[in-house]
C-alpha cells in the first residue's frame, strides 16, 4: 500500500506520508499600463458599419487599403493619418449608417444576375472591378477561368482555373454570389454604392459600444454644441461614475473639466468653426507618456492651422482653459499642456489643469483598478496579511512612477491600507506629487 502524499491545508493528515505544498514567494505585481490607446468615430467610405473595429500602427502603415478601402497616402485618409501621428492603437467606429454595397452584374436581359457585391457600403465600393479572363485549359466545352479583383487599376485579388462561381473565395473586397454565372469580360465595375448619411443617432451608438474598449483618450469629431455637449457629459460620467478614467478632446467646448481638452484654433484661410485637428490630438493626448508633457510639442500634422493670435489673446485662451497652438520660429506648437478645468477650490487646485497631472493621475486610478480587479476581488482574505499585500503592490506601483520621474517625493508611508466600514471593503489613503515639466524660467541676472 503507498504512503500518503500530496498537498494539506491544516495538519491534520492520518496516513504516514510526505505532505508538501508549493507557494511562490509573495512580490508586488503592480505594473504601469501602457498610453497610445484612442478611439474615435469618423464618415467613412469603406469599413464596418455599427461596430468598433481596432486598428494597430503597423496594420494601418502595411493595411491601409484592405482597413478603410485606400492607400496610405489618400487624402481620404488624413484624419487617420494625424491621430496616428502619436497613438499606437486607435478603435475606429464609423459614423455614417445605411450605406448600400456596390453590385457587379453580368448577363443579358433587364435582370442580369449579380456576381459579386461589395464587402463593406460605401462609395468606394464602386472603383472596385471584375476582370475575368480565359485560363490557358479553357475551351467552349469546359470552360475555365481566370478571376481578377481591382481597386481602381490596382490588382488586390486574383483566383486561377475556376470553372463556376462557387469555385471563388470571399476576399478583402468581394463577395461572390453563389447563384451567379461566370462568363469572360475585360472588366465589369461594382456601381451603387453609397456612403449613407450620419445622423445624431450615431454618436450615442458610438460611445455606447465605447464603454467596452479601454483607451487613453476620445476624439469628437462634430461641431454640434449639443453632441459636443453630449461627449463631454459621457466622459464624465465614465470617468466619476463608472471610474474608467480617460480624457474626450472637442472643439471650443469649456466644460471646465479636467476630463475634457477643448481645442481653439481653426485652419488657416477658414472662417468656420472645424474639427480638422482633432484627430491630431486626440493622438497626443493618448500617446503622450505618464511623465511627458505635450507642452511646446511641434504640429507634424498636415493642416496649416491658424496661428494669428496676440500675446493677448494667448494668455485669455489659457485663462479660459483653452488647448492652444501659437507660432514658434516659423514652426507651430502647443501652446500649453491643459484641459478645460479653471474652477479653482480646496479639493481641486490649478494642478488638475495640467493634462500632465491627469495622466498621472488616471495612470495611478487604472493601474490600481486593474491591479485590484484581477489579484485581489474574491481571491485574497480582507485580513492584515491581505491588506499588506495590497499595499505592498501599492508602493510599488508608486515606486515604479517615482523612478520613471513621473512623480516626486514619494515615501512607502504615503500609503496606508486599513480596513473599510464593512468586512469586504478596504480604505486606502494615498498622497501623490505628479511632476510637471518646465514651462517658465524666473531669472535675476545682477550685473556688476
Amino acid at each position: 500500500m503507498a504512503l500518503g502524499g500530496g498537498t494539506f491545508l491544516v495538519q491534520n493528515k492520518i496516513l504516514p506520508g510526505a505532505y508538501i505544498n508549493f507557494i511562490s514567494v509573495p512580490y508586488a505585481s503592480a505594473t504601469l499600463s501602457d498610453r497610445g490607446y484612442a478611439t474615435i468615430a469618423l464618415p467613412m467610405s469603406w469599413g464596418p458599419e455599427g461596430k468598433m473595429f481596432t486598428v494597430e500602427l503597423a496594420d494601418f502603415i502595411k493595411n491601409s487599403q484592405k482597413i478603410f478601402g485606400y492607400a496610405y497616402t489618400a487624402p481620404e485618409l488624413l484624419p487617420m493619418r494625424e491621430i496616428f501621428k502619436t497613438a499606437k492603437t486607435v478603435h475606429f467606429y464609423r459614423l455614417n449608417m445605411d450605406g448600400k454595397k456596390a453590385v457587379c452584374t453580368l448577363g443579358p436581359g433587364e435582370t442580369p444576375t449579380p456576381i459579386a457585391t461589395a464587402k463593406y457600403p460605401g462609395v468606394r465600393g464602386n472603383d472596385v472591378r471584375i476582370v475575368i479572363e480565359a485560363a490557358e485549359e479553357y475551351t467552349d466545352e469546359n470552360p475555365v477561368y481566370d478571376v481578377s479583383t481591382y481597386l481602381g487599376i490596382v490588382p488586390v485579388d486574383r483566383q486561377e482555373k475556376v470553372s463556376t462561381i462557387t469555385d471563388l473565395k470571399d476576399n478583402d473586397f468581394v463577395v461572390w454570389n453563389e447563384g451567379g454565372t461566370l462568363a469572360l469580360t475585360a472588366s465589369m465595375p461594382l456601381t451603387g454604392g453609397e456612403d449613407g448619411a450620419v445622423e445624431d443617432a450615431a454618436h450615442q451608438f458610438y460611445l455606447d459600444q465605447a464603454e467596452g474598449y479601454n483607451f487613453n483618450a476620445m476624439g469628437c469629431m462634430s461641431t454640434d454644441p449639443i453632441i459636443k455637449g453630449l461627449y463631454a457629459a459621457f466622459c464624465k460620467r465614465m470617468r466619476d461614475d463608472v471610474g474608467k478614467k480617460f480624457q474626450v478632446v472637442v472643439s471650443n467646448h469649456l466644460a471646465d473639466y479636467e476630463g475634457v481638452v477643448s481645442v481653439k484654433n481653426g485652419l488657416d484661410g477658414e472662417d468656420e468653426e472645424t474639427a480638422a485637428l482633432i484627430p491630431w490630438v486626440t493622438g497626443v493626448v493618448a500617446g503622450t507618456a505618464v511623465n511627458k508633457s505635450a507642452t511646446n510639442k511641434n504640429y507634424d500634422g498636415e493642416y496649416t492651422i491658424d496661428t494669428r493670435y496676440s500675446q493677448t489673446e494667448l494668455e485669455n485662451g489659457i485663462k479660459e482653459g483653452s488647448f492652444m497652438f501659437h507660432m514658434v520660429d516659423e514652426k507651430v506648437n502647443v501652446l500649453t499642456d491643459i484641459n478645460s478645468f479653471i474652477s479653482i477650490t480646496d479639493e481641486k487646485s490649478g494642478d488638475f489643469s495640467s493634462n500632465q497631472t491627469i495622466r498621472v493621475l488616471d495612470q495611478i486610478a487604472n493601474d490600481i483598478a486593474v491591479l485590484f480587479g484581477k489579484k485581489y476581488i474574491g481571491k485574497v482574505p480582507n485580513d492584515a496579511p491581505g491588506r499588506i499585500s495590497l499595499w505592498n503592490d501599492i508602493v510599488k506601483h508608486h515606486q515604479q512612477l517615482q523612478s520613471i520621474r513621473a512623480i516626486e517625493n514619494f515615501s512607502p508611508e504615503d500609503v496606508t491600507v486599513e480596513k473599510g466600514d464593512t468586512k469586504k471593503a478596504v480604505a486606502v489613503t494615498d498622497y501623490v506629487s505628479p511632476i510637471n515639466a518646465m514651462e517658465q524660467l524666473y531669472m535675476v541676472v545682477w550685473v556688476q
